[in-house]
C-alpha cells in the first residue's frame, strides 16, 4: 500500500505526477456537481424535501458512500483499473492519463454548462480508452475482457433501473389501495427522502471508486509498479470522498430542475419507486464490480416510476435529449482523448 508520504515523495520526484492528480481531482468535482444531483433529484421534484437541504444531504451520503463501500468491496475501482494498459513507459502512460483526464473535465463541463445530466463515466472510460489507443496505435491496449462489462452494465442500468420503478410504483397503490391518501403521501414523503439518500450514498460508491482508480493508476504509473493486487490507501479514499462531497455542495441545481422537474412529473410514492430502484441497481452492480452510469440509473428508474402511472406524464423529449448526449460521450470523449493524448505526446 502507497503511505501518503510515498506519494509525496513520488510527487517531489516526478512533478508531473502531481498535474495528473490535480486533473483527476477535477474529474471528481465536476462529477459531484454533476452526476450527484441525478440521486436526489426526485424528493425535490416531488417537494419532499427542499433544494437546499438535499444537496447537503447528498453532500453526507456521497462522502460515507465512498468511504464506506470501499471498506467491502472495490470490484468497481478493480474493473477500471485493469481496463486500459499504457504501456511499460511511465513518463509517456502519464502524458496519456492527464490527456485522458482533460479530456473528461472539458466534455463535462460543457454538459454542466448547459445543465445536460451527461455521465461523467462513460467519459471516464471514453476518455482512458482514447487515450490509450493513441499510445499503442491501436486496441492493444483496451482490455476488451473487462471492457465489456460496461456494455453489461449500460444494460443493466437502463434496464433495470426503468423495469423496477414500473413495478415498484404499480404495486404501490395496489397495496395502500385503502390507505389514507394524506397519511400515505405523508409516509412516502419521508421514505423518499430515505431512499434518495440511499442513492445517493451508492452514487458515491459507484463513481467515487472509477476515479479513486484513475488517481491510483497515476500513482502506481509513477513508480514503475501494476495496479493488479493494489490496495488503495484510506488517505486516497478520503481525499476522493471529500472533492466529490464538495463538488456536490457547488453545484448541482441545473441538473436537478432538468431531470426531476422539467423530465416527469412524479407523486410521492412514484419518487421513492424510483429512488428505491436506482439504490438497488446501484447497490448490485457495484458488488459485481459493473461500472454503471448513475445518470442513467437514476433518471431510468424515474421514467419507469412515471410510466407506471401514465406514459404522457414523462417528458419523453428531454428523455431523448439526454439519450443523445449519452450515445455522443462515447465516441466523443473519445476522440477527444485520443487527440490530446497524442498532442501531449509530442509536446511533453
Amino acid at each position: 500500500m502507497v503511505t501518503f508520504s510515498q506519494f509525496l515523495a513520488a510527487v517531489q520526484a516526478n512533478p508531473f505526477l502531481a498535474l495528473v492528480i490535480v486533473l483527476v481531482m477535477g474529474t471528481i468535482f465536476v462529477n459531484g456537481a454533476t452526476d450527484a444531483a441525478n440521486a436526489i433529484a426526485e424528493p425535490i421534484g416531488t417537494r419532499a424535501i427542499g433544494v437546499d437541504a438535499a444537496i447537503w444531504m447528498s453532500v453526507i451520503t456521497n462522502f460515507l458512500g465512498l468511504v464506506g463501500m470501499t471498506l467491502f468491496s472495490t470490484a468497481v475501482a478493480d474493473t477500471m483499473s485493469g481496463m486500459v494498459d499504457f504501456g511499460g513507459d511511465s513518463h509517456v502512460a502519464l502524458i496519456a492519463l492527464a490527456a485522458a483526464t482533460v479530456s473528461i473535465v472539458s466534455w463535462s463541463s460543457l454538459a454542466w454548462v448547459f445543465g445536460i445530466p451527461t455521465s461523467e463515466s462513460h467519459a471516464l472510460i471514453a476518455g482512458l480508452t482514447g487515450a490509450a489507443i493513441a499510445v499503442h496505435g491501436g486496441i492493444s491496449g483496451v482490455n476488451m475482457g473487462e471492457w465489456v462489462k460496461v456494455l453489461y452494465g449500460l444494460v443493466l442500468s437502463t434496464l433495470l433501473g426503468f423495469l423496477a420503478g414500473w413495478v415498484i410504483a404499480k404495486v404501490i397503490p395496489f397495496i395502500c389501495r385503502n390507505a389514507d391518501r394524506r397519511s400515505a403521501n405523508a409516509f412516502f414523503a419521508k421514505m423518499q427522502v430515505w431512499a434518495a439518500a440511499g442513492a445517493s450514498a451508492m452514487h458515491g460508491a459507484q463513481d467515487g471508486q472509477k476515479f479513486m482508480s484513475t488517481a491510483m493508476l497515476a500513482i502506481m504509473l509513477s513508480q514503475n509498479m501494476t495496479v493488479e493486487g493494489a490496495q488503495f490507501p484510506f488517505w486516497l479514499e478520503l481525499t476522493c470522498a471529500l472533492v466529490m462531497a464538495i463538488g456536490t455542495g457547488i453545484g448541482g441545481k441545473p441538473i436537478i430542475k432538468k431531470v426531476g422537474i422539467d423530465m416527469v412529473q412524479l407523486e410521492q410514492y412514484q419518487g421513492f419507486a424510483a429512488a428505491l430502484s436506482a439504490t438497488g441497481a446501484l447497490l448490485i452492480a457495484t458488488l459485481t464490480g459493473l461500472p454503471v452510469s448513475t445518470t442513467h440509473t437514476s433518471s431510468s428508474a424515474m421514467m419507469g416510476a412515471g410510466a407506471a402511472k401514465d406514459p404522457r406524464s414523462v417528458d419523453w423529449s428531454v428523455a431523448y435529449e439526454m439519450v443523445l448526449t449519452w450515445v455522443f460521450t462515447f465516441p466523443g470523449c473519445g476522440l477527444i482523448g485520443f487527440a490530446l493524448a497524442k498532442v501531449f505526446m509530442l509536446v511533453f
